[in-house]
């Protein structure tokens, strides 16, 4: 379980609050906790599934698949970084590299003339259902990609989106954190205050 304590830890829903799987979850790092990262882990799975069957360009499948694996890493680097602003700024690239992602299954369906499914799509509702969880002390559940591209690339630009959602929260409860307790030379100050006993 997270510390709460850990001043990484932002003050939010979306904050490493230990989920109802517990016991096979005990012992993981705070940012495992996270939706944002579960999710981004998801996302990493099933793009490095899409881009074998479906991008045909080594290049392009080399950056969908790094762009992909950049979001959950950069969540893990951020929060075991001493300071605020370290984790602000990592996060910020996790958030970057969602966008890129978001923009490259944007371009896959109009590159190959596929329809880009409204929000009020019956698939586009259902894919917005899904609430990410471990299954497992190393599983989570993912879901199978579907075997349509039109389908797979809808329901992970669906993805992309409800992942760049939560990246904001996080970056924006990281900032509000940082404005009223301050980063970690204030940090420092208060407890050289505290332990010299004024």
């Amino acid at each position: 379980m997270p510390d709460p304590n850990h001043p990484n830890i932002p003050n939010s829903a979306n904050s490493g609050k230990r989920p109802a799987f517990a016991k096979a979850t005990a012992g993981r790092p705070g940012y495992e906790y996270l939706t944002c990262y579960m999710l981004g882990l998801v996302i990493q799975e099933l793009t490095e599934e899409f881009t074998k069957r479906w991008i045909g360009s080594p290049r392009r499948r080399m950056q969908m698949d790094e762009a992909s694996r950049s979001n959950p890493q950069c969540i893990a680097e951020g929060f075991t970084q001493e300071s605020l602003k370290g984790y602000i700024y990592l996060t910020g690239i996790s958030h970057g590299s969602n966008e890129e992602l978001t923009k490259d299954y944007i371009r896959f369906l109009k590159k190959e003339n596929l329809p880009i499914w409204p929000k009020e799509h019956p698939k586009i509702r259902e894919f917005r259902e899904f609430r990410v969880k471990w299954t497992s002390s190393t599983s989570l559940n993912t879901p199978t990609l579907p075997n349509s591209p039109t389908e797979s690339a809808n329901m992970l630009l669906t993805f992309c989106n409800m992942e760049g959602y939560l990246l904001k929260k996080l970056v924006d409860s990281l900032e509000e954190k940082h404005k009223t307790e301050g980063g970690l030379t204030e940090r420092l100050y208060r407890e050289r205050k505290r332990h010299r006993g004024y």
